[in-house]
């Protein structure tokens, strides 16, 4: 490890040793280490309409689940339902937890990593692919009988199309799941950014609501207002954190 590297680390377990509330906001730089791109990416958005002939924006919507049903669920299980593990990244974050230096993780993804890896106070603003429910009835399905099902999933209680339980494009987020995002920001004094950026298209509203000290920005690529963070980290989140020794 380069000298400069070295100091910044050593600045960033200082400032979470000190920090009274810590909070974490984990972005699709955090699923990308589990070989996982995001439906926005560029390469990523242009194979999906190759095969679907549709942009994935099109394609995972309230609209296009309501009258292509059929359809969207062949898109959703082959592009959607991935079989994610938790990476180091996570499992750092729950030794944090465990030791009383991190107090909330907030994420973006719907795969349920940090919670998976033993966060437990944990807001996964978009939802999540284990938690399904039928429209008609409201009985809760598990990711498996999604996958299993064929062609679309239906309720055996009473016949109705079961839904994911995570945000579809152009959908809001949960109230209450966003009240609680805006109260742990608002109370955190060193926020940690990870795999993600101060203009993330998810976060940047958020991160208004900072009061706190410090900003940690811990992300493999630069990005506009990186100099906004009083600690920036070149480099994918699972090859800091775990070296901050939780």
């Amino acid at each position: 490890m380069a000298m400069q590297d070295f100091n910044k680390l050593e600045t960033l377990k200082e400032l979470i040793e000190n920090g009274k509330y810590v909070v974490a906001l984990c972005g699709s730089g955090m699923i990308e280490e589990c070989g996982v791109y995001p439906l926005k990416d560029q390469d990523r958005a242009y194979q999906i309409e190759e095969r679907y002939g549709r942009s994935p924006e099109y394609l995972y919507t309230d609209a296009f689940f309501n009258t292509r049903t059929e359809l969207f669920y062949d898109f959703y299980k082959n592009e959607i339902l991935a079989d994610l593990n938790p990476t180091a990244s996570t499992y750092a974050l729950a030794g944090m937890e465990r030791a009383g230096k991190l107090k909330c993780t907030i994420s973006s993804n719907v795969y349920e990593l940090s919670r998976r890896s033993g966060c437990k106070n944990v807001i996964d603003l978009h939802g999540s692919i284990y938690e399904n429910h039928c429209q008609r009835c409201g009985k809760s399905y598990t990711v498996d009988y999604v996958k299993n099902a064929k062609k679309v999933p239906y309720c055996e209680a009473c016949g109705g199309v079961i839904r994911p339980d995570v945000s579809f494009f152009g959908e809001m987020i949960d109230s209450e799941k966003l009240s609680r995002t805006l109260e742990e920001i608002e109370k955190s004094d060193v926020l940690l950014l990870l795999g993600t950026s101060l203009h993330s298209e998810v976060f940047r509203n958020y991160i208004k609501c900072f009061e706190g000290s410090k900003i940690v920005v811990i992300h493999k690529e630069s990005a506009l207002m990186d100099e906004k963070a009083d600690l920036l980290i070149y480099d994918e989140p699972k090859n800091v954190l775990p070296l901050l020794g939780y």
